[in-house]
């Protein structure tokens, strides 16, 4: 029996078990007229369905392989053989496309992933270069929000008069966004010769890139007597006033004692807005955090534990290469990656994260 196969029998059997209990349900009284049951019931029935299908196509397709394997090592006709041989590369195929959407349909969803997102991206150890380090990577992930067709809105900027930031942030819209971008949280760290350096020596700087989902109303609920809101006048690069009326909005959560400023639109209404959706991201998270700290270390995922003082990975401009450290991957294409297609990262490390929930323990 196959590797693959062995680690979801259980849970196909369990799902075998499972819908003649949801057909019967289906069929009773008090569901057929409760719209709300009736719908839990029909999309339980479907997916349980779906699943089933897909699990039979997979062991048909193990089934021809094995069989062509059978016909290569018995038959003495070299021709039926070679046939063999070519139906066993193209089963191979489809063997690997049934397994990722067996996964897809095994693992348990996180709500969390179809949110949209804010991102924030700050300067860490290295000056102005670590600042232009980061606005690097603001460019990277606006060209790859754009490649995706999702929409991008800047909440809070802090730029340098080099051209980079100190702190940016911002908003992603588009489906699945949060689910996609969550990934990117941790310290990004560059080596390459600064543009100020005059002995062409390579030097290491960091930014910290925080993914957050994007929190409702609902999700999050902040008391008005929780939050302390200040308006100031807003200020550019080197301190300078870029403003004349007070629109600049710090806000204070007082519990927490999170602080967010928005200083970017000319109207405190606005920037009262996106401040706000901001803190209400952040306590989202911390509320997320918190439940994950519940829940047993075994079930901490290597590339989501929420640590993002950890570093995930480097970009090195000498060698042209950039290393994701947390699955080990290298890529010689820095780039490419720089012009918005960070997508090979972003792929693999979906694919080990579906690994690591097929994994769990029921």
């Amino acid at each position: 029996m196959d590797t693959f196969w062995k680690k979801i029998e259980k849970k196909i059997k369990t799902a075998e078990q499972r819908l003649p209990e949801v057909e019967k349900s289906l069929e009773k009284p008090e569901v057929l007229k409760n719209q709300e049951k009736l719908a839990s019931f029909s999309k339980e029935y479907n997916q349980l369905k779906t699943l089933l299908e897909e699990a039979h196509n997979y062991q048909s397709i193990i089934k021809k392989i094995q069989d062509d394997e059978d016909i290569i090592k018995n038959s003495t006709d070299e021709e039926l053989k070679e046939i063999a041989r070519q139906e066993i590369e193209e089963n191979n195929r489809q063997i690997k496309a049934s397994e990722e959407i067996l996964k897809e349909l095994l693992i348990t969803k996180d709500p969390g992933d179809k949110k949209n997102a804010i991102m924030e991206i700050r300067a860490g150890t290295g000056g102005d270069e670590a600042a232009l380090f980061a606005g690097d990577l603001y460019k990277m992930y606006t060209k790859y929000i754009e490649r995706r067709g999702w929409e991008k809105e800047v909440l809070s900027g802090n730029p340098t008069e080099l051209g980079g930031f100190k702190e940016i942030i911002f908003s992603v819209t588009g489906q699945n966004v949060y689910g996609t971008l969550k990934y990117e949280s941790g310290v990004h760290r560059v080596q390459r010769v600064p543009s100020t350096e005059t002995q062409g020596r390579i030097h290491t700087s960091a930014a910290s890139v925080v993914v957050l989902p994007e929190a409702e109303e609902v999700d999050i609920e902040i008391e008005p007597n929780d939050i302390k809101i200040d308006v100031f006048r807003s200020s550019g690069p080197g301190g300078q006033s870029v403003n004349t009326t007070d629109s600049a909005v710090r806000i204070t959560h007082l519990p927490t004692k999170l602080v967010v400023t928005c200083q970017d639109e000319k109207s405190q209404h606005k920037n009262r807005a996106k401040a706000m959706k901001v803190l209400r991201a952040r306590l989202y998270d911390l509320k997320q955090q918190e439940e994950m700290k519940k829940t047993t270390a075994s079930r901490r995922s290597m590339i989501g534990s929420g640590d993002r003082s950890v570093k995930i990975r480097t970009y090195n401009f000498p060698q042209g290469r950039v290393t994701d450290h947390r699955i080990n991957l290298t890529v010689y294409k820095l780039s490419e990656i720089l012009d918005g297609h960070p997508d090979e990262f972003i792929r693999e490390l979906q694919i080990i994260e579906k690994d690591e929930k097929l994994n769990e323990k029921d």
